[in-house]
């Protein structure tokens, strides 16, 4: 809690990255704090994915999500925000979704 009420208080209005990581599966979202809603959303846990037979546990996975969120973000409008890696530590599997979503065109 206090970690995002700092974010909160930094953002400046702009929505927040959510970063939710497991053992097997990565999953991120664009919130709107200001709203309380979600603005766009992207998982290892979806169809698409699961239909391609990879592991949701790894690098290569967390680059995917993250150029899938940038595509879906852009879609809804959204082209900066605020990094919430949820008290996750910005390494490894974090690290690889940040920079492919700013590869994709969001800023943060």
């Amino acid at each position: 809690m206090r970690n995002r009420a700092q974010l909160r208080a930094r953002a400046g209005g702009k929505p927040r990255l959510s970063v939710a990581r497991s053992s097997k599966h990565i999953s991120v979202q664009v919130i709107d704090d200001a709203q309380g809603v979600t603005l766009a959303h992207a998982s290892t846990m979806e169809k698409e994915f699961r239909s391609s037979g990879k592991s949701g546990a790894n690098l290569s996975a967390a680059e995917i999500v993250g150029k899938m969120i940038a595509q879906r973000a852009a879609k809804a409008g959204v082209t900066e925000v605020v990094f919430d890696r949820g008290g996750f530590v910005y390494h490894g599997r974090v690290k690889a979704l940040a920079e492919a979503a700013r590869e994709g065109g969001l800023k943060f």
